[in-house]
């Protein structure tokens, strides 16, 4: 699927732009095509399909069901929830304001939107064929361990109190809906296609219309450091396994941008290199989950301070792994 994109990239920039694939501006633009490209479709493709099984989502019986679990059981529902969907970050956001519309514990969403971004089945299959059960196993126990955890400190800070207002109404009206014994839409109401196309078409139009700019930023900068990054370099500074080596991968992580499926062949070329395991899962989380591009779109959902607080809590989480991960 992803081949297609790749070739568009191709065509676009070494055939029209005639621009070299030996070069840093032509790597760094074909990286910038490619990828916003992607996630554009993606986008698209995502908030339609998402938003037209959401047109006829029962949301109280979802709200209903995690509120009568125990917390602990609410955040590995949603982190498993987050861990067995192929979203990346900029597409979680649909589904975040659809669990803030549910009026769902804001932890419990937290879980699901940290854990999202670092699993999915595709990079589960990769890393079992590149590197073995061992470290795949380990790899997506720490992503949901991370989204675990996250989402009980989250909750523990109550944290809906700095969410973007489009958010914060999204999920006031939800908790007040969720005490209401009348719903507006029962579950036995049917909907038409039509009906089911009209709504997700106006919620695309929306939120695309809302994030689309901040793709172009966060995957520009991306790409930019992306190209002009030299071959060999990580493997150079970070191969020794020194106490801060695996900070320096987590901030080093930061400005650049890739899913959890396209870091796997980055990962295993940093493992043959000599790169101690933990360094390596700090660096390729970092890039995934706490890189400068999510947050540029997570923007759209949350204030500053959520953000930070988010920001810090993987930046710890990630190195308090890496050096653990390294003594063993």
């Amino acid at each position: 699927m992803f081949a297609w994109f790749t070739s568009l990239a191709d065509w676009l920039v070494y055939d029209c732009f005639g621009l070299s694939n030996q070069t840093q501006v032509g790597q760094a633009i074909h990286f910038f095509v490619e990828d916003v490209s992607k996630i554009f479709a993606l986008l698209i493709v995502m908030i339609y399909s998402i938003a037209w099984l959401r047109a006829s989502l029962n949301i109280e019986r979802v709200r209903g069901y995690l509120a009568g679990k125990p917390k602990l059981v609410g955040y590995g529902l949603g982190s498993g929830f987050g861990a067995i969907t192929p979203f990346c970050s900029c597409s979680s956001i649909p589904v975040f304001l659809g669990f803030t519309s549910a009026g769902i514990p804001i932890g419990i969403t937290m879980a699901f939107l940290l854990t999202s971004p670092l699993i999915n089945e595709v990079a589960i299959l990769l890393l079992f064929s590149l590197l073995g059960f061992e470290i795949t196993l380990l790899y997506v126990v720490t992503g949901i361990g991370i989204g675990i955890i996250g989402g009980a400190l989250l909750d523990l800070l109550k944290a809906e109190r700095w969410l973007q207002p489009l958010a914060a109404k999204a999920y006031a009206m939800g908790r007040e809906s969720s005490q209401q014994t009348s719903q507006a839409m029962p579950e036995s109401t049917a909907i038409s296609w039509q009906q089911r196309h009209q709504f997700a078409k106006a919620e695309t139009s929306e939120i695309f219309g809302r994030v689309w700019k901040w793709v172009i930023i966060g995957v520009g900068l991306g790409a930019a450091l992306h190209g002009f990054v030299p071959a060999g370099w990580l493997e150079a500074n970070l191969g020794d396994g020194q106490w801060w080596s695996v900070p320096l991968a987590v901030l080093m992580g930061i400005p650049l941008y890739a899913n959890a499926t396209g870091v796997i062949p980055v990962m295993e070329s940093l493992l043959v290199q000599g790169v101690p395991l933990g360094t390596t899962l700090a660096f390729c989380m970092s890039t995934v989950a706490a890189s400068f591009p999510e947050f540029v779109m997570l923007k759209q959902v949350m204030q500053w301070r959520l953000l930070a607080i988010l920001f810090s809590l993987l930046l710890v989480s990630f190195t308090i792994m890496g050096w653990v991960l390294n003594l063993v």
